[in-house]
C-alpha cells in the first residue's frame, strides 16, 4: 500500500469502522425466498437469520458443505422459532464450475427468486490453480460472475410474474481502495498475468479479486438496465471489516495478535456487519442502488 492509498483510506474506513451505527433491520420479506451462499457461517449465515425472522417464505443456504448447512439451519431455527420448511440447504462449490452450472439450472425449479446474495468467497496466501485459474480469482470473480448471469433470468422471470423488482447483490471489499493490483500493467492477457505463480504477491490478491468483481458488477448492471423487461437491481457491497472466519489459515503468533487487536478494536460483529447483506437485497431499494458500491447501507460516493 503506497502512502497516498493509505491517506486517503485510512479516514474513511476507521469514521465507518468506528462511528456509524447500521440500523437492526426491519425490512418486509413476507412471501419472498432469498438464496445466500457461504451461508453456513458469518454474515452469510446472520443474514439468513435476520430475513428468515423478516417473514421471508423461503430462506436457502448455498453451501459448500451440506451438513454444515444444515447445523446452520438448526440454529437459525432455534433461534428465530421459524418452521422447519422455510430454510432449505443446497449444496454449492465455486471451485467447481460443473456444481456452479448445476445449482444454476436447479434454481428454475423454484417458483420464485426475489433475492440472490453472492456472499461466499475465500482468502488465501497460498498460490494453487483451480479450474485453470489461481484459486481467489476462480472463486471470487469468475465462479461470482457465471452464477450471476445464471441466476439473472430467474430473477427477471420473477419481477414479471409478480410485478415486484427483483435483487443480486455481491459481497466486495474495503480492501479494493488499496488494491496494489500490478497485474494490471502487464501486456497481454490479464488471466495470464494473475496466473503467474512467479511474482506473485498474494497478500494483494483478495483486494485484487474485490476491485475486479466490482468491475464485473458496474459492467453487468450497465448491460442489464432497469426496465420493465429486467426489474432487477444489481448491487456491490462492503460489509466493513467483521470479525468473521475467513482468516482460517494458521499464522505466527505475531500475525494472529496483531488480527486479534484489529477484530477488538475496529473490527465489528458479525451480526452487526450481516445488516449490510441484508440492507444489499432490501425490497426497497431505489433505482439508484443499480451498479453502485453500497457501503453503510448507503449508496457510497
Amino acid at each position: 500500500m503506497s502512502l497516498a492509498q493509505l491517506v486517503s483510506f485510512a479516514p474513511k474506513f476507521l469514521y465507518s469502522q468506528l462511528f456509524v451505527r447500521l440500523p437492526w433491520p426491519k425490512s418486509d420479506f413476507t412471501g419472498q425466498t432469498v438464496i445466500i451462499t457461504g451461508s453456513n457461517t458469518g454474515l452469510g449465515l446472520e443474514a439468513a437469520r435476520h430475513i428468515v425472522r423478516l417473514g421471508a417464505a423461503k430462506v436457502i443456504l448455498a453451501v459448500r458443505t451440506v451438513s454444515k448447512g444444515e447445523a446452520a439451519a438448526i440454529d437459525i431455527l432455534e433461534t428465530t422459532g421459524a418452521i422447519k420448511n422455510v430454510i432449505e440447504i443446497w449444496q454449492l462449490d465455486l471451485s467447481s464450475y460443473a456444481s456452479v452450472k448445476a445449482f444454476g439450472s436447479r434454481i428454475w425449479s423454484l417458483n420464485r427468486l426475489d433475492a440472490f446474495i453472492q456472499n461466499a468467497g475465500i482468502l488465501t496466501t497460498n498460490f494453487s490453480v483451480v479450474e485453470g485459474n489461481e484459486s481467489i480469482i476462480t472463486t471470487n470473480v469468475v465462479s461470482a460472475t457465471l452464477l450471476a448471469l445464471l441466476v439473472l433470468p430467474k430473477l427477471r422471470q420473477t419481477a414479471t410474474r409478480f410485478n415486484v423488482r427483483t435483487r443480486l447483490s455481491f459481497n466486495g471489499s474495503d480492501l479494493q481502495y488499496i488494491a496494489k493490483f500490478k497485474e494490471a500493467d502487464s501486456s497481454g492477457s490479464l488471466f495470464d498475468a494473475l496466473n503467474r505463480k512467479e511474482g506473485v504477491d498474494m497478500n494483494d490478491r483478495y483486494p485484487v479479486s474485490k476491485l475486479l468483481l466490482l468491475y464485473t458488477v458496474r459492467e453487468l448492471a450497465a448491460r442489464s438496465p432497469l426496465t420493465p423487461e429486467s426489474n432487477v437491481i444489481i448491487t456491490y457491497f462492503t460489509p466493513g471489516a467483521c470479525k468473521t472466519e475467513i482468516f482460517r489459515q494458521e499464522k505466527g503468533w505475531l500475525e494472529a495478535a496483531a488480527i486479534q487487536a484489529f477484530n477488538t478494536l475496529v473490527c465489528r460483529t458479525v451480526e452487526v456487519g450481516s445488516r449490510t447483506v441484508v440492507y444489499s437485497v432490501d425490497p426497497g431499494l431505489g433505482i439508484e442502488a443499480h451498479g453502485a458500491f453500497l457501503m453503510d447501507n448507503a449508496v457510497a460516493s
